[in-house]
Protein backbone atom coordinates (compact mmCIF):
# COMPACT_ATOMS: atom_id res chain seq x y z
CA UNK A 1 0.00 0.00 0.00
CA UNK A 2 2.87 2.35 0.40
CA UNK A 3 4.10 4.64 -2.38
CA UNK A 4 3.49 8.26 -3.48
CA UNK A 5 0.17 7.93 -3.21
CA UNK A 6 0.30 7.24 0.58
CA UNK A 7 2.49 10.04 1.28
CA UNK A 8 1.04 12.82 -0.48
CA UNK A 9 -2.31 11.77 1.15
CA UNK A 10 -0.40 11.53 4.56
CA UNK A 11 0.67 14.95 3.82
CA UNK A 12 -2.51 16.54 2.89
CA UNK A 13 -4.32 15.31 5.73
CA UNK A 14 -1.43 16.75 8.54
CA UNK A 15 -2.38 19.97 6.38
CA UNK A 16 -5.77 19.68 7.63
CA UNK A 17 -5.40 19.03 11.11
CA UNK A 18 -2.27 20.75 11.65
CA UNK A 19 -2.62 24.06 10.30
CA UNK A 20 0.34 26.44 10.99
CA UNK A 21 1.48 24.67 14.13
CA UNK A 22 0.38 22.39 16.91
CA UNK A 23 -0.40 25.12 19.46
CA UNK A 24 -1.21 22.99 22.68
CA UNK A 25 2.02 20.90 22.51
CA UNK A 26 4.35 23.17 21.28
CA UNK A 27 3.61 25.55 24.35
CA UNK A 28 3.38 22.97 26.76
CA UNK A 29 6.80 20.79 25.74
CA UNK A 30 9.81 22.06 24.94
CA UNK A 31 11.49 20.81 21.53
CA UNK A 32 13.82 18.39 22.77
CA UNK A 33 11.04 16.71 24.93
CA UNK A 34 10.67 12.60 24.93
CA UNK A 35 8.03 10.48 25.80
CA UNK A 36 6.41 7.02 24.83
CA UNK A 37 2.70 6.48 23.28
CA UNK A 38 0.68 2.88 22.75
CA UNK A 39 -1.69 2.47 20.65
CA UNK A 40 -4.27 0.47 22.35
CA UNK A 41 -7.22 -1.18 21.20
CA UNK A 42 -10.27 -1.10 23.29
CA UNK A 43 -12.49 -3.70 21.49
CA UNK A 44 -12.11 -6.76 19.59
CA UNK A 45 -11.55 -6.71 15.75
CA UNK A 46 -9.42 -7.19 12.93
CA UNK A 47 -6.94 -4.51 12.82
CA UNK A 48 -5.61 -3.01 9.38
CA UNK A 49 -3.11 0.62 8.92
CA UNK A 50 0.55 -0.65 9.83
CA UNK A 51 2.21 1.54 7.25
CA UNK A 52 -0.19 4.36 8.10
CA UNK A 53 1.38 4.56 11.32
CA UNK A 54 4.91 3.82 9.95
CA UNK A 55 4.74 5.82 7.15
CA UNK A 56 2.66 9.03 8.84
CA UNK A 57 5.03 9.22 12.10
CA UNK A 58 8.38 9.22 9.88
CA UNK A 59 6.38 11.96 7.87
CA UNK A 60 6.20 14.20 11.29
CA UNK A 61 9.57 13.40 12.29
CA UNK A 62 12.27 10.68 11.07
CA UNK A 63 14.08 10.42 14.21
CA UNK A 64 10.75 9.02 15.74
CA UNK A 65 11.16 4.81 16.59
CA UNK A 66 8.00 3.29 15.88
CA UNK A 67 7.46 -0.61 16.39
CA UNK A 68 4.00 -2.10 14.98
CA UNK A 69 3.61 -5.30 16.58
CA UNK A 70 0.50 -6.45 15.37
CA UNK A 71 0.16 -7.34 11.71
CA UNK A 72 -2.56 -5.87 9.04
CA UNK A 73 -5.29 -8.71 9.13
CA UNK A 74 -4.55 -10.08 12.67
CA UNK A 75 -7.24 -10.60 14.98
CA UNK A 76 -6.97 -7.85 17.77
CA UNK A 77 -8.93 -7.75 21.61
CA UNK A 78 -9.14 -5.31 24.08
CA UNK A 79 -6.34 -3.80 25.92
CA UNK A 80 -3.68 -5.44 22.67
CA UNK A 81 -1.06 -2.80 22.31
CA UNK A 82 -0.63 -2.71 18.42
CA UNK A 83 2.09 -0.06 18.78
CA UNK A 84 4.62 2.01 20.20
CA UNK A 85 6.05 5.24 19.32
CA UNK A 86 9.16 6.33 21.55
CA UNK A 87 10.76 10.23 20.37
CA UNK A 88 9.91 13.70 20.78
CA UNK A 89 6.32 14.33 22.74
CA UNK A 90 5.52 17.18 20.16
CA UNK A 91 6.04 15.00 17.16
CA UNK A 92 3.79 12.13 18.50
CA UNK A 93 1.13 14.14 19.78
CA UNK A 94 0.53 16.29 16.47
CA UNK A 95 1.01 13.61 14.28
CA UNK A 96 -1.37 10.91 16.46
CA UNK A 97 -4.37 11.91 15.78
CA UNK A 98 -4.90 11.87 11.76
CA UNK A 99 -3.04 8.79 11.90
CA UNK A 100 -5.30 7.23 14.80
CA UNK A 101 -8.60 8.30 12.83
CA UNK A 102 -7.41 6.18 9.82
CA UNK A 103 -6.26 3.32 11.32
CA UNK A 104 -9.97 2.96 13.30
CA UNK A 105 -11.94 3.12 10.07
CA UNK A 106 -9.61 1.09 8.27
CA UNK A 107 -9.80 -1.56 11.39
CA UNK A 108 -13.50 -0.97 11.17
CA UNK A 109 -13.93 -1.88 7.51
CA UNK A 110 -11.73 -4.86 7.93
CA UNK A 111 -13.88 -6.18 11.08
CA UNK A 112 -17.26 -5.92 9.29
CA UNK A 113 -15.80 -7.56 6.22
CA UNK A 114 -14.50 -10.49 8.69
CA UNK A 115 -17.50 -10.18 10.37
CA UNK A 116 -19.80 -10.97 6.94
CA UNK A 117 -17.31 -13.47 5.74
CA UNK A 118 -18.05 -15.63 8.84
CA UNK A 119 -21.47 -14.85 8.71
CA UNK A 120 -21.76 -16.31 5.01
CA UNK A 121 -19.40 -18.79 5.50
CA UNK A 122 -19.28 -20.38 2.37
CA UNK A 123 -16.37 -22.57 0.70
CA UNK A 124 -17.43 -21.15 -2.62
CA UNK A 125 -19.24 -17.56 -2.37
CA UNK A 126 -17.16 -14.74 -2.26
CA UNK A 127 -17.90 -11.28 -0.15
CA UNK A 128 -16.57 -8.17 -2.31
CA UNK A 129 -17.06 -4.37 -2.07
CA UNK A 130 -18.47 -1.92 -3.89
CA UNK A 131 -17.78 1.70 -4.99
CA UNK A 132 -20.04 2.92 -2.07
CA UNK A 133 -16.68 4.51 -0.57
CA UNK A 134 -15.40 7.59 0.88
CA UNK A 135 -14.12 10.30 -1.41
CA UNK A 136 -10.50 9.97 -1.29
CA UNK A 137 -10.01 7.12 1.23
CA UNK A 138 -11.21 4.55 -1.69
CA UNK A 139 -7.58 2.74 -1.80
CA UNK A 140 -7.21 2.37 2.00
CA UNK A 141 -10.85 1.57 2.60
CA UNK A 142 -10.63 -1.28 -0.15
CA UNK A 143 -7.42 -1.92 1.26
CA UNK A 144 -9.10 -2.85 4.14
CA UNK A 145 -11.74 -5.02 2.72
CA UNK A 146 -8.62 -7.71 1.38
CA UNK A 147 -7.64 -7.37 5.10
CA UNK A 148 -10.84 -8.84 6.95
CA UNK A 149 -10.84 -11.21 3.61
CA UNK A 150 -12.85 -9.96 1.11
CA UNK A 151 -12.39 -8.96 -2.41
CA UNK A 152 -12.28 -6.16 -4.39
CA UNK A 153 -15.05 -5.48 -7.24
CA UNK A 154 -13.95 -2.68 -9.61
CA UNK A 155 -11.31 0.11 -8.18
CA UNK A 156 -12.36 2.42 -10.25
CA UNK A 157 -14.69 3.14 -13.19
CA UNK A 158 -12.02 2.11 -15.70
CA UNK A 159 -11.20 -1.43 -14.29
CA UNK A 160 -14.28 -3.08 -16.67
CA UNK A 161 -17.42 -2.39 -18.25
CA UNK A 162 -20.50 -2.53 -15.78
CA UNK A 163 -24.07 -2.33 -17.66
CA UNK A 164 -26.26 -1.14 -15.35
CA UNK A 165 -30.25 -1.02 -15.43
CA UNK A 166 -29.66 3.02 -16.27
CA UNK A 167 -27.26 2.28 -19.07
CA UNK A 168 -29.59 -0.53 -20.64
CA UNK A 169 -32.55 1.50 -20.33
CA UNK A 170 -30.70 4.48 -22.13
CA UNK A 171 -29.46 2.57 -24.81
CA UNK A 172 -32.54 -0.02 -25.65
CA UNK A 173 -31.34 -3.54 -24.58
CA UNK A 174 -28.79 -5.69 -22.97
CA UNK A 175 -27.96 -7.20 -26.48
CA UNK A 176 -27.40 -3.97 -28.13
CA UNK A 177 -25.34 -2.72 -25.20
CA UNK A 178 -23.20 -5.46 -25.38
CA UNK A 179 -22.85 -5.76 -28.78
CA UNK A 180 -21.60 -1.99 -28.85
CA UNK A 181 -19.30 -1.94 -25.98
CA UNK A 182 -17.65 -5.24 -27.41
CA UNK A 183 -16.72 -3.40 -30.65
CA UNK A 184 -14.66 -0.45 -29.07
CA UNK A 185 -13.41 -2.65 -25.96
CA UNK A 186 -9.86 -4.32 -25.69
CA UNK A 187 -9.92 -8.04 -25.07
CA UNK A 188 -8.21 -7.82 -21.62
CA UNK A 189 -11.33 -5.68 -20.42
CA UNK A 190 -14.49 -7.95 -18.92
CA UNK A 191 -18.14 -7.22 -19.32
CA UNK A 192 -20.52 -7.41 -16.60
CA UNK A 193 -23.93 -6.66 -16.90
CA UNK A 194 -26.84 -6.06 -13.78
CA UNK A 195 -30.18 -7.84 -14.18
CA UNK A 196 -33.18 -7.92 -12.74
CA UNK A 197 -35.90 -10.65 -14.10
CA UNK A 198 -35.30 -13.80 -15.63
CA UNK A 199 -35.63 -12.32 -18.72
CA UNK A 200 -32.52 -9.87 -18.24
CA UNK A 201 -30.51 -13.06 -17.42
CA UNK A 202 -31.28 -14.74 -20.13
CA UNK A 203 -30.68 -11.81 -22.48
CA UNK A 204 -26.91 -11.20 -20.30
CA UNK A 205 -26.26 -15.05 -21.30
CA UNK A 206 -26.88 -14.54 -24.65
CA UNK A 207 -25.28 -11.57 -25.05
CA UNK A 208 -22.24 -14.00 -23.32
CA UNK A 209 -21.28 -11.19 -20.83
CA UNK A 210 -18.55 -12.26 -18.41
CA UNK A 211 -20.41 -11.65 -15.35
CA UNK A 212 -24.22 -11.12 -14.28
CA UNK A 213 -25.14 -9.26 -11.64
CA UNK A 214 -28.66 -10.24 -9.49
CA UNK A 215 -29.79 -7.01 -8.55
CA UNK A 216 -32.48 -6.97 -5.52
CA UNK A 217 -33.29 -10.48 -5.04
CA UNK A 218 -34.16 -13.03 -2.81
CA UNK A 219 -32.23 -16.10 -2.09
CA UNK A 220 -34.85 -17.64 -3.58
CA UNK A 221 -34.14 -15.72 -7.05
CA UNK A 222 -30.85 -15.82 -7.08
CA UNK A 223 -31.00 -19.91 -7.18
CA UNK A 224 -33.56 -19.98 -9.45
CA UNK A 225 -31.28 -17.28 -12.07
CA UNK A 226 -27.67 -19.01 -11.35
CA UNK A 227 -29.88 -22.19 -12.89
CA UNK A 228 -29.85 -20.50 -16.14
CA UNK A 229 -25.97 -18.87 -15.68
CA UNK A 230 -23.68 -21.68 -17.62
CA UNK A 231 -20.08 -21.83 -15.43
CA UNK A 232 -18.21 -19.72 -17.79
CA UNK A 233 -20.11 -16.59 -16.70
CA UNK A 234 -19.46 -15.31 -13.01
CA UNK A 235 -22.23 -14.86 -11.15
CA UNK A 236 -23.02 -11.89 -7.77
CA UNK A 237 -25.93 -10.70 -6.22
CA UNK A 238 -25.91 -7.20 -4.90
CA UNK A 239 -28.46 -4.91 -3.70
CA UNK A 240 -30.86 -5.59 -0.24
CA UNK A 241 -28.25 -7.61 0.75
CA UNK A 242 -27.20 -7.21 4.67
CA UNK A 243 -25.51 -8.77 7.77
CA UNK A 244 -28.79 -9.54 9.05
CA UNK A 245 -29.70 -11.35 6.19
CA UNK A 246 -26.72 -12.52 4.24
CA UNK A 247 -26.53 -16.09 5.89
CA UNK A 248 -29.84 -17.06 3.64
CA UNK A 249 -27.39 -16.27 0.48
CA UNK A 250 -25.01 -18.81 1.27
CA UNK A 251 -26.30 -21.89 -0.66
CA UNK A 252 -27.68 -20.02 -3.70
CA UNK A 253 -24.65 -20.69 -5.50
CA UNK A 254 -23.34 -17.40 -7.20
CA UNK A 255 -19.74 -16.68 -6.91
CA UNK A 256 -19.90 -13.03 -5.35
CA UNK A 257 -21.97 -11.14 -2.88
CA UNK A 258 -21.32 -7.17 -2.86
CA UNK A 259 -22.13 -5.59 -0.11
CA UNK A 260 -21.52 -1.56 -0.01
CA UNK A 261 -22.54 -1.49 3.54
CA UNK A 262 -18.97 -2.98 4.71
CA UNK A 263 -17.64 0.64 3.46
CA UNK A 264 -20.00 3.07 3.57
CA UNK A 265 -21.97 1.95 7.14
CA UNK A 266 -18.96 0.95 8.90
CA UNK A 267 -18.39 1.45 12.93
CA UNK A 268 -14.59 2.57 13.37
CA UNK A 269 -12.79 0.37 15.86
CA UNK A 270 -12.04 1.69 18.78
CA UNK A 271 -8.73 2.49 19.79
CA UNK A 272 -6.98 4.99 21.82
CA UNK A 273 -3.00 6.48 22.08
CA UNK A 274 -1.82 6.75 25.76
CA UNK A 275 1.15 8.53 26.69
CA UNK A 276 3.70 6.74 28.96
CA UNK A 277 5.18 9.63 30.58
CA UNK A 278 7.46 12.44 29.24
CA UNK A 279 11.21 12.99 29.80
CA UNK A 280 11.57 16.67 31.09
Amino acid sequence: MIGLKLKNDLEQFFIEDIGSADLSSELLFHAEQYGEAVFVVKEDGVFCGKEIIEAGFSLIDNDLIVDVSIEDGEFVQTEDVLATVKGRVRAILTGERVILNMIQRMSGISTMTAKAVGILNSSHTRICDTRKTTPGLRMYEKYAVRCGGGFNHRITLDGGVMLKDNHIAQFGSIERAVRHVRKRLGHMTKVEVETSSETDVLDAVKADVDIIMFDNCTPLEAAGYCKLVPNRIITEASGGITLQNLASYADVGVDYISLGCITHSVKSLDISVRMKGVEE
